[in-house]
């Protein structure tokens, strides 16, 4: 059968750029859609950690148990918008369904095999896009605990659970002591890990490779995207403006807004927008040489990127587009407050929406019904550390090579079944 030869990607965060530069340097004739606003979804803000270590299904027993405590309400990162119940309720019962032990196995398996070699996958696109060298960073990470007690607690957890290829030690004393320069209290106690990463700052990372794909000759359309419209020879793809770009083929690659454009297809996708919180300062005083690092208990992650330092916390589910809560910013700042690093007073505020589905899978595939229709969305918290695999993955369904049978288990009809 003949390979299609033109493909649109809805959305261009690093999944959707991603997946359109593996495809036009595949030799597809590629159009990349994006709306334009850049800080508007996670691939800007988040903490850009390639965690190849998240092997724990979110969707579990223990994180039932443990999720009153962390709720925003007692000081926790959890928060649930109240006004948005109508989007999360339905989610939430889809997610304690999946929370149950035999499904929670099954994620754990799916996430094992997503998780196999992220840093691979990274490598091999940004050999693919010319990047610059230091744009992937292979350094691994820290987790620290700030009292003895959270350290022996958050040590045990970390032995009891999956981290796939990802490995860890607990940290040695001159470890530990390196944070002396830049904290009030040295940590208590750390486990560093290898096998992971980080990139030298998201927004970055997504240029270098929008830059690679218009040089290989793709297309960049600067439009929100209304509606799909199967035809007989592929998707029509209709503009907010009325215009209209036709493809043999399209991807949906547009995050927590994904599901909008799915459920006129009759889909209904259980996709929620779990929204994290960033500052970012350009001003401080953290060495190049100290890793990203998880203050656990503190539930806080602080990383070096090349534009300053930036924190993230939080995890609010609502709609993806709703204003933020200023509540949670000034929290993160207390945090960076307390335990003393340097950061300014007015630092570069984000918010945006990581798009969850309820079993914590992302859905990579394409529509049983409408066959020129595929999609890439739903990665969660794992967008920046999967966006290479996916777009080899895409790439792949793309030019008719055989899929493993595990990827079935991502379809999205998972839900309607």
């Amino acid at each position: 059968m003949r390979t299609p030869r033109r493909w649109a990607i809805v959305g261009g965060g690093l999944i959707g750029t991603a997946t359109a530069l593996s495809l036009q340097a595949a030799g597809l004739e590629t159009t990349l859609i994006d709306r334009g606003d850049a800080r508007r979804g996670a691939s800007f803000g988040n903490i850009g950690h390639i965690a190849a270590e998240q092997c724990e299904p979110m969707p579990s027993p223990a994180t039932l148990k443990s999720a009153f405590g962390r709720l925003f309400a007692f000081g926790g990162p959890l928060d649930f918008r109240a006004r948005d119940v109508a989007l999360w309720g339905p989610w939430a019962l889809r997610f304690l369904a999946a929370s149950r032990p035999v499904a929670a196995a099954h994620g754990a398996e799916v996430l094992a095999r997503l998780l196999d070699d992220p840093l691979g996958a990274w490598a091999r696109l940004a050999a693919l896009a010319e990047a610059p060298g230091d744009l992937i960073r292979p350094t691994g990470h820290a987790v620290v605990w700030s009292t003895p007690e959270a350290a022996r607690k958050g040590l045990e957890a970390w032995r009891g659970a999956r981290t796939g290829n990802a490995a860890f030690r607990p940290m040695e004393g001159e470890e530990l002591a390196a944070y002396d320069a830049v904290l009030n209290a040295r940590p208590a106690g750390g486990v560093r890990f290898t096998g992971t990463g980080q990139v030298s700052e998201p927004q970055r990372v997504r240029d270098a490779l929008s830059a690679a794909f218009t040089r290989q000759g793709g297309t960049v359309i600067q439009a929100d995207v209304r509606r799909l419209r199967p035809v007989a020879d592929g998707v029509d793809i209709i503009l907010e403006d009325g215009a209209v770009v036709d493809a043999e083929r399209v991807v949906v690659a547009a995050g927590a807004w994904s599901a909008e454009l799915l459920a006129p297809l009759g889909l209904t996708v259980p996709l929620i927008g779990e929204r994290g919180y960033s500052v970012q300062s350009a001003r401080h005083e953290w060495p190049e040489d100290l890793p990203l690092t998880v203050f656990e208990d503190r539930a806080l992650v602080v990383a070096r990127f090349s534009g300053g330092l930036r924190a993230s916390s939080h995890v609010e589910f609502g709609a993806p587009s709703a204003p933020p809560d200023p509540r949670k910013w000034r929290r993160i700042e207390a945090q960076l407050q307390a335990l003393g690093v340097v950061f300014a007073e007015t630092p570069d505020r984000w918010c945006g929406p990581r798009p969850t589905l309820a079993d914590y899978l992302p859905a990579i595939g394409r529509l049983e019904a409408h066959p020129a229709i595929h999609y890439a969305f739903g990665h969660q918290h794992l967008g920046l550390t999967l966006a290479a695999f996916t777009a080899e993955t895409m790439e792949g369904l793309a030019l008719g090579r055989p899929a493993p049978a595990w990827l079935d288990a991502l379809r999205i009809e998972r839900f309607a079944r």
